[in-house]
């Protein structure tokens, strides 16, 4: 996975915590929609690092 690409994953998985310990003290609901979201945005980052590394991988062996 590329740098950017890295930064970005972890950057939006640290706004969407943040985000989910801010609504925990103002609205419950919010707060578990908020959590499932970064699971999502986390989950998501692995999903395209293995594909990425999968492909990378496919690559190398066609060579």
């Amino acid at each position: 996975m590329s740098k950017p690409l890295s930064l970005w994953f972890a950057v939006s998985s640290i706004i969407l915590m943040s985000a989910t310990a801010v609504m925990i003290s103002h609205n419950g609901w919010t707060a578990i929609l908020l959590a499932l979201l970064t699971l999502f945005n986390v989950g998501f980052g692995f999903i395209v690092k293995a594909r990425l590394r999968r492909r990378a991988e496919g690559q190398a062996q066609l060579k």
